[in-house]
């Protein structure tokens, strides 16, 4: 009964709502000042003059008004903060001066009505029955939804003030019980922040064991990444998971909502130092410009177009062959930006249509970011490979120059150096091509620049080994890794936009080829653990056959590699202004030597005859 009343209520029309709130507020006021006379002469019985009515009357008719300005109806009585008490306490001693003002000025006081202790009595009556009435009801609130609720155990790692501020959000909510807090700080330790006991981090193996813990919430936006590494590695290895805060900067006001609590992204555990970038770099190379994205509906070239589009270019021409990852990209940039987007549905080995879009649009930077990446696809499929990744770029790479474009930037990959697969063979010959053309650029004098970028794997990019572990982890497991010594590069996509923006800038001519700073090469196996522990479970082992997700050993694939290089030569590499860029000293062929084999390559491919292809392709880029 009690239950269904609530419910009847709180489901009401929100002017309802306040109507009965002020309903009851009219009646406790009434009550309050009643009860402050009968208190004052000792005698409990009920008004009985007309008089004494009025003057039981105007205690509401003075205070409802003064709580409408104070806001006292507008709050959400279910989440009505603690901190709400003073402005009641306001509210009421504004209508218990309000009333006061009101017996002096119809001279009530002075015919002896109105004792001077009265006021007094009904001021603190009536904050006694205000408040508690509120903070009742929030209460009765909830209870209603106790049932319904599955409260999750949480601890939070870090008792400062973000911590404590993170637990009113939380306590906000309601769908969480915090057990406490886990802090490195020792003179916190046994001591009590926010109304839960702080421990130490020895204690995390007995806590989730004894409460069983859920989800830890890390809460310690300043700490060094080195130190967060260490707290999160140490916290997914017993089975919960990790969730963080933002960092203060990103927060308003330093007010913490539930919804701000994000899960870990994996490339807070890669170690990579933080470089700051240089806006004079990427503002020299966009700002104003007309700029042609190719591929821009895979990973890195659409967020190459999200970072172009805030930096004020005269015109972003989107250039895709996947008809609907064009519409995706078109229709998210339209709905964040206003710039000039033009989107263009076309292949790169259509000549036709890069001419068109080139020249219809004065483009005047590209950004060649179009080609097929998955290694084992593109090793099945070698001529298709060849086909999209070699001759498509010579296309684009031949219009460009021929309309007079000002710059061009290859996006390349760490598998070009010393490639044993299609895919990395093709990104080297790619690099060749950018540097035939920008060494006859050079000779004629055109004041055209061409340059390519070289980097490893980015983290979330479409085909890499991140998404598919989430999907396997999500599945229930089990993980496939080709081999548990394989490493590898890696680098968040948002940063690797970033540099190549700018490496393009810093290009001077001769056929730049640009190393983007990997950090060091990551362990496949260590990145596969950690996302599991991430994700809340431990890894199946034969020391530990109770855990939840297996990682399955398959083998490795056709053309694959145990470890990826960024360099030929790491000796003869210089440093650029970004110190997360270098530059490679080593000139590799000339135009003749490029031209001659991209002709033997092209009949072969012409007669489709994959084995010369493929012969052409290695024995060239091994000479």
């Amino acid at each position: 009964m009690k239950n269904r009343l609530l419910n009847s209520i709180g489901n009401l029309p929100r002017f309802w709502k306040r109507l009965v709130l002020m309903a009851f507020d009219a009646v406790a006021l009434s009550f309050a000042l009643w009860a402050g006379f009968s208190m004052r002469y000792g005698s409990w019985t009920p008004p009985r003059t007309g008089e004494e009515l009025l003057i039981i009357a105007t205690a509401p008719i003075v205070a409802i008004p003064i709580f409408i300005r104070l806001g006292l109806y507008r709050a959400v009585i279910r989440y009505l903060p603690e901190r709400a008490i003073w402005r009641i306490l306001q509210a009421t001693t504004l209508a218990a001066l309000g009333w006061v003002l009101l017996v002096f000025l119809s001279e009530m006081a002075g015919r002896g009505l109105v004792p001077r202790s009265v006021p007094i009595l009904y001021w603190a009556i009536a904050t006694m029955l205000i408040g508690s009435s509120r903070f009742l009801a929030k209460k009765a609130l909830w209870s209603t939804n106790a049932s319904q609720i599955k409260f999750r155990p949480i601890l939070i790692y870090g008792a400062g003030n973000s911590g404590a501020q993170l637990v009113n959000a939380l306590r906000r909510e309601g769908t969480q019980r915090i057990v406490g807090f886990i802090d490195d700080n020792r003179a916190l330790h046994g001591r009590d922040v926010a109304g839960l006991r702080v421990f130490s981090p020895a204690s995390l193996p007995n806590l989730i064991s004894q409460y069983g813990i859920e989800e830890v919430i890390l809460s310690a936006p300043n700490l060094s990444k080195d130190r967060r590494q260490e707290i999160v590695a140490s916290v997914a290895g017993h089975g919960a998971k990790v969730r963080t805060i933002p960092a203060v900067s990103d927060l308003v006001d330093g007010k913490y909502l539930v919804s701000q609590v994000k899960e870990i992204d994996i490339d807070e555990l890669l170690g990579r130092s933080s470089v700051p970038s240089d806006p004079e770099l990427i503002r020299q190379m966009v700002e104003g410009k007309t700029i042609l994205v190719t591929g821009a509906g895979g990973s890195i070239g659409s967020e190459l177009c999200r970072l172009i589009v805030k930096w004020a270019p005269q015109r972003l021409v989107l250039f895709e062959a996947n008809e609907f990852a064009l519409y995706q990209i078109d229709r998210e940039l339209r709905a964040l930006h206003d710039p000039a987007i033009v989107p263009v549905l076309g292949s790169i080995v259509d000549s036709t249509a890069v001419r068109r879009a080139i020249q219809n649009h004065g483009v005047q930077i590209v950004f060649h970011a179009a080609a097929h990446k998955h290694v084992p696809l593109v090793e099945a499929n070698a001529l298709e490979g060849l086909r999209n990744n070699v001759f498509g770029t010579r296309t684009v790479v031949d219009t460009a120059f021929h309309l007079g474009v000002e710059r061009f930037v290859l996006i390349s990959s760490d598998k070009a150096v010393r490639p044993t697969n299609v895919m990395g063979a093709t990104k080297r010959w790619a690099e060749l091509i950018v540097q035939e053309k920008a060494i006859r650029a050079d000779r004629e004098k055109t004041g055209q620049l061409f340059c390519a970028v070289r980097f490893g794997n980015v983290l979330g990019s479409n085909g890499s080994v991140v998404p598919l572990f989430k999907e396997q982890i999500a599945h229930g497991g089990p993980v496939t890794l080709t081999d548990p010594q394989m490493t590898r590069y890696f680098m968040s996509i948002h940063e690797a936009a970033e540099l190549i923006v700018q490496a393009g800038a810093l290009s001077e001519g001769g056929g730049d080829v640009f190393l983007l700073d990997m950090g060091e090469p990551v362990l496949i196996r260590d990145l596969a653990t950690n996302m599991i522990n991430l994700a809340g479970f431990s890894v199946k082992t034969p020391g530990n056959p109770d855990g939840e997700i297996e990682i399955v050993v398959t083998g490795k694939r056709p053309g694959e590699k145990m470890y990826e290089e960024l360099f030929y030569d790491d000796t003869n590499v210089s440093v650029t202004r970004q110190p997360k860029i270098m530059r490679s000293l080593q000139q590799d062929t000339t135009d003749r030597d490029v031209l001659d084999a991209l002709a033997q390559l092209e009949h072969a491919l012409l007669d489709e005859n994959e084995v010369e292809a493929r012969r052409i392709l290695f024995n060239f880029i091994r000479q």
